[in-house]
């Protein structure tokens, strides 16, 4: 992981978050208190300087979920470090977790179900702990990634070594909302691996936040980290369904995927116009799509951040940017329509059919009286509409200036600003260029634009299996036998004597191979082997990995001497 103490911008916000967790559980824990006693009392003094001290813990409460509100907005810090000319990019900040000792429940449950020395797995508990540690602050590039599905592995392994079914460990998890900053407590594996398949999730975020969104390679590992970050949200949506934890509801996971798929849709129309935007009719057509498309996405996002019970915990911040998001692209969407509209009459080489074929696409209806044909033909009309589309930019610009305006937290970041007015000062240009003698004729309501993409976005799922990770307790023998929920004896020693050069007995199986075919009459079985016993050893050798041959190999080595072996039932 990166070294926690580093100064970077990142890691001091992590650490604002991880102080804000702090006094947010403190005061969590004097309201849960207060009410305790409000409940308790009789005592009409008592209860009315409780409830007054309850008044005092629930603002308290409020400013700092505002000041948590503020970091989840900060996103300045995880932006590109060029010079930049793009709307901000919405990275989800990484879940804050307390400290695990594995040491003492792992090492009670080798010795007790495992019948094995206990101190021998030491070093493997530390890596365990050690990678758990570092997950708290991984890099931001493709290594944290990697080190964070290595750890999400490692506790499938470790779940099936050592927290069987029907009881608790005695390991308590605690991970802090990244909304609201409360704390949850399990004793189980669910929150952990939930909270890191989120931390993943979070991470690619902030990945497609930080590339550099002036290049062609930028903008397209910007759209893959969104995709991969919608579709580890996705997975844990469907994977996770009972998790304790506001932020990994499956209602709030489902605004997380769409945000993150319309961040995408954005980053693709960047794309698109990166090369710069000829105005051109066709091209100018396919850009109005576009651009009309990712409007239409952050509107479906805007109105999903409202609906209960999301609305009461997204911070209020994001639902305004999706909302000035598509305002903007809207307005875009209508300024470019209108530049075609505006700009290019038809001349007598151009293609009428495909120009009205193409601009017949971008409207499901037309105002009442027009034709496609005709607006292309008629220079009148043809202004007409697209003065019409230029006021619904402008207003749509306006619109977004104003909401921005009224969210003290947008209102602070400049380039948000920048583009905002830079895009509306544009429109307005755009308008004044035009003749306004027939400003009184136009009545036209220029209508709405339908939204098409050629490139679809889709979550990308996790890819687990691309990540190799080696059981630490490999050791303990092959998963399908010596897991938590399989019960067997103590290993007994037999002692083995060749008879006639008979064992008395066939191997069967893989690793670890099964007494088969037990003669009753000779010596082994005397001694207590049983069929079907698990070999774990031979001659102080372990054999838990060993196959058939391997194990026969071993006997054979000793010629008629006795040896001895230890066996599990």
């Amino acid at each position: 992981g990166c070294n926690p103490l580093a100064e970077t911008g990142r890691s001091k916000l992590q650490n604002q978050r991880a102080v804000l967790n702090q006094q947010i559980l403190r005061a969590v824990r004097m309201r849960a208190g207060a009410e305790n006693l409000l409940r308790a009392t009789n005592n009409n003094k008592v209860r009315e300087q409780v409830l007054l001290e309850l008044s005092f813990v629930n603002s308290d409460l409020q400013i700092l979920k505002e000041e948590l509100e503020g970091l989840n907005i900060s996103v300045e810090v995880y932006q590109n470090t060029e010079e930049t000319f793009s709307i901000p990019l919405v990275p989800l900040g990484l879940k804050e977790t307390k400290e695990v000792d594995f040491t003492l429940p792992l090492k009670d449950f080798i010795l007790e179900h495992y019948s094995e020395d206990s101190s021998e797995y030491e070093d493997e508990i530390a890596d365990l702990m050690d990678l758990r540690q570092a997950c708290r602050t991984p890099s931001r590039d493709e290594a944290g990634i990697e080190m964070l599905i290595s750890y999400f592995l490692q506790l499938g392994y470790v779940e099936n070594r050592f927290f069987p079914p029907t009881r608790h460990m005695g390991v308590l998890f605690t991970w802090y909302d990244s909304f609201t900053g409360v704390p949850v407590c399990q004793q189980n594996l669910l929150l952990e691996k939930a909270s890191i398949l989120f931390n993943i999730g979070a991470l690619y975020t902030q990945i497609g936040t930080r590339c550099n969104r002036q290049t062609q390679a930028g903008l397209e590992n910007a759209v893959d980290a969104f995709q991969r970050a919608a579709g580890v949200l996705g997975y844990l949506k469907e994977t996770f369904t009972h998790t304790p934890s506001y932020d990994m509801s499956p209602a709030m996971l489902n605004v997380l995927v769409k945000m993150m798929l319309a961040q995408a849709q954005e980053c693709v129309f960047e794309q698109i116009g990166l090369p710069g935007i000829r105005n051109e009719f066709f091209t100018l057509v396919k850009m109005t799509q576009e651009v009309a498309k990712v409007g239409e996405v952050y509107m479906l996002v805007n109105t999903a951040m409202n609906q209960e019970p999301v609305k009461e915990n997204i911070p209020y911040s994001w639902s305004k940017l999706a909302q000035i998001k598509s305002d903007h692209y809207k307005a875009l969407a209508h300024y470019f329509i209108a530049t075609i509209l505006c700009d290019h009459e038809l001349q007598s080489g151009d293609d009428e059919d495909q120009q009205e074929k193409a601009l017949s696409q971008l409207y499901n209806h037309m105002p009442e009286g027009l034709m496609v044909l005709t607006v292309l033909k008629d220079k009148v009309q043809r202004k007409q509409l697209g003065k019409a589309h230029l006021r619904k930019a402008i207003g749509y610009h306006e619109e977004a200036l104003r909401v921005c305006g009224l969210c003290k937290k947008l209102r602070n970041i400049d380039v948000l600003q920048e583009v905002l007015t830079a895009a509306h000062k544009r429109s307005l240009l755009k308008y004044a260029q035009q003749e306004t003698e027939d400003d009184f004729l136009s009545l036209i309501q220029a209508p709405d634009i339908l939204p098409k993409t050629e490139h679809k976005i889709e979550t990308i799922a996790p890819q687990f299996s691309k990540v190799k990770v080696k059981d630490f307790f490999h050791r303990l023998g092959p998963l399908t036998v010596f897991s938590a929920k399989q019960r067997w004896t103590a290993p007994r020693t037999i002692h083995i004597h060749h008879e006639a050069g008979e064992l008395g007995f066939s191997l069967k199986g893989g690793s670890p191979v099964q007494i088969y075919c037990l003669d009753p009459a000779c010596s082994a079985a005397s001694m207590g082997l049983k069929e079907g016993d698990y070999v774990v050893s031979v001659g102080g050798v372990d054999c838990k990995w060993l196959g058939v041959n391997e194990v026969l190999e071993k006997f054979k080595s000793v010629g008629e001497q006795p040896i001895e072996i230890e066996v599990i039932s």
